[in-house]
């Protein structure tokens, strides 16, 4: 009786730590977004206007960006800043969730899992700065040519935001395909072979997410489509090349 007691009381302990322990790693991955929102808000203005830079460049003389909304032109930076301290501060908070998992792993889990983190991260950020300097310039390119003659585009500033967002977020999903693809393999949710022998759909299928998630033109659709199916060649590739070097160290 004494002995379970002790026990319960011993789980009741780990139990409370480990919330503590959570706690302390929300508030440091939140006093870094917050931080880092506070050094970025005098570059608020700034920020956008690099983000608008594309969509100015493409619009005629006569004109220019709007705001619907009285407090447009204020909003629009300020959730912007929001969105990018958010960004800039994924690898911190990925760090702080691997310092409360990791005590939990093995030693070889835990180098899998550094290795498919800093992999990710790469791969999102490699996303974003490949949507922001290829796929954007097409899509604005396309619907500002795309429009009559008789209108004058206008866009405006929180419809532009939430657009380059959409957009921005799905290609930094898209380049994850890599990492998903080793996941898939490594945990036996698919095997090698039959990702190969289905390489076929899988590519169309690629194809039919690139219709929707990208603006609709084939050169931004293809845009997406390629390196989604190429990424996916490259996580076959890598699996296989981890696989021998298991098999033959």
């Amino acid at each position: 009786m004494t002995e379970h007691l002790v026990s319960e009381n011993l789980t009741e302990m780990k139990y409370s730590e480990h919330l503590i322990e959570l706690r302390k790693r929300l508030i440091y991955s939140i006093g870094a977004v917050v931080a880092i929102f506070l050094v970025l808000l005098p570059l608020a203005q700034q920020n956008y206007h690099v983000l608008a830079r594309p969509l100015i460049s493409l619009l005629p003389v006569n004109s220019t960006m709007i705001a619907t909304d009285v407090m447009g032109t204020f909003l629009a930076p300020f959730k912007l800043n929001i969105y990018l301290a958010i960004l800039v501060s994924i690898p911190f908070i990925l760090y702080q969730f691997w310092q409360f998992v990791a005590p939990a792993l093995y030693q070889n889990e835990r180098r899998f899992g550094v290795a498919l983190a800093v992999s990710s991260i790469f791969l999102f950020y490699l996303g974003l700065l490949f949507a922001y300097s290829l796929i954007l310039p097409l899509a604005l390119k396309f619907f500002v040519l795309a429009s009559p003659e008789n209108v004058l585009p206008m866009t405006d500033i929180n419809s532009y935001l939430d657009f380059c967002l959409k957009l921005f977020l799905a290609f930094g999903l898209a380049f994850q395909i890599p990492v998903l693809t080793y996941i898939i393999i490594f945990i036996g949710i698919l095997s090698i072979q039959q990702l190969e022998e289905h390489r076929k759909h899988i590519i169309v299928f690629f194809f039919f997410i690139a219709m929707f998630i990208t603006p609709p033109d084939v050169f931004s659709m293809l845009a997406l489509a390629v390196p989604m199916w190429l990424l996916f060649e490259l996580g076959l590739w890598i699996t296989k090349l981890t696989t021998i070097k298991k098999e033959h160290p």
